[in-house]
């Protein structure tokens, strides 16, 4: 198998883990960085032992970068992502896809018209939790799915986070944040979603950093931070998601599924292992299920090894542009419907991804 060379745009805390896995996965190779801040992007080079280009331009026009990573800001999404599409370079990006479901959609008429890839996080969904419960439910196991609940509740990102600003600006929220974590395991799980509605509000019209370095900076919230939907999915099953920014404590579960035979409690959706709990009809308890699959660790960047594998090979990738672009649809949907007081059908849908093979090595995804 041959290695792509991969350039990375984002320099900031979560592309340490992308650097590292990029390193280890067979067929990816980071070759360079670039972030807005040449500090930040010098100093990721130097720990990672790449080249930093002194701008994102140079990165996104370099000619032994294959495919772009962006881990951009979520309103710097789509600019970056179209900008390396139109140097021919094939992107996958952080979530969401982009900050608004028109970005989203000139993105994927960009890819396709230059016969280019896109893919975008989460990626959580190929780990060894999900893919376990993925197993589950194809298998049977709690028998037809019949409804769902999905639930993120926190009171926000101000008290730890050095830079908080974006979660409340627009693009961010806890929909925009967390929500795809949460609707892209339940696509792979029960597939695309036809009919939804959603309430939403703004709590606390301003927030106070109480993290440094920014310690009493206001922050003005122009994003909603209680989001509550009701889902319709194609395959028959009706779901419920939750995620809020402005919830002290809660006893909730991340995700269950529920089917004609028995229930899955769905490990947290933004980490990769987890304990699969699965109690059947006549069951008096919980059991845990021990996970048929790999990745159960921080495999963050699987999602673009699989892309480059897919390339190679022709194969649809899993973690694709019209998958993101669904979530970000639905989640856009859920505003729209609290705006209007009406059901939003969504404009998008998409494949269910393909579940992974059981007995992967841990640097391979097929």
């Amino acid at each position: 198998m041959s290695v792509m060379n991969i350039g990375i745009v984002g320099c900031g805390s979560i592309s340490g883990i992308y650097f590292t896995n990029l390193a280890r996965f067979k067929g990816t190779r980071v070759t360079a960085c670039a972030d807005i801040d040449l500090v930040k992007a010098e100093s990721a080079a130097a720990r990672h032992g790449v080249r930093s280009e002194a701008t994102v331009a140079d990165l996104l026009h370099a000619p032994d970068v294959d495919v772009v990573v962006n881990l951009t800001v979520p309103k710097a999404h789509a600019q970056v992502t179209l900008d390396a599409l139109r140097a021919g370079k094939h992107v996958y990006g952080e979530k969401p896809l982009a900050a608004t479901r028109a970005d989203g959609q000139t993105i994927l008429r960009e890819a396709a018209s230059r016969g280019l890839r896109v893919g975008s996080a989460p990626d959580t969904f190929l780990g060894g939790g999900h893919q376990t419960c993925r197993r589950l439910l194809d298998e049977g196991l709690i028998g037809e799915p019949v409804g769902a609940t999905a639930f993120m509740l926190c009171h926000g990102h101000e008290s730890w986070h050095p830079s908080p600003e974006f979660y409340y600006e627009v693009g961010g929220g806890p929909m925009m944040d967390m929500g795809p974590y949460y609707l892209t395991a339940l696509v792979n799980l029960l597939g695309p979603i036809r009919r939804l509605s959603g309430s939403a509000r703004i709590t606390f019209p301003e927030r106070t950093i109480t993290s440094e370095p920014k310690r009493g900076k206001v922050v003005t919230v122009e994003t909603p931070t209680y989001i509550a939907g009701i889902m319709e999915f194609g395959s028959g099953p009706i779901g419920t998601i939750l995620t809020t920014f402005d919830v002290w404590h809660s006893t909730l579960p991340r995700i269950e599924v529920y089917g004609t035979e028995g229930s899955l409690l769905v490990p947290d959706p933004n980490g990769f292992g987890g304990v699969p709990m699965i109690r059947g009809k006549l069951d008096q308890e919980w059991r845990p299920v021990e996970l048929s699959h790999g990745f159960a660790k921080n495999a963050r960047g699987i999602g673009v090894a699989d892309m480059v594998k897919a390339l190679q090979t022709g194969r649809p990738h899993r973690a694709s542009g019209d998958l993101a672009f669904h979530v970000l649809d639905v989640m856009e949907g859920f505003l729209d419907s609290s705006d209007s007081g009406t059901h939003y059908e969504p404009i998008s849908t998409c494949e269910r991804p393909a579940a992974l093979p059981v007995g992967l090595p841990e640097d391979d995804v097929d």
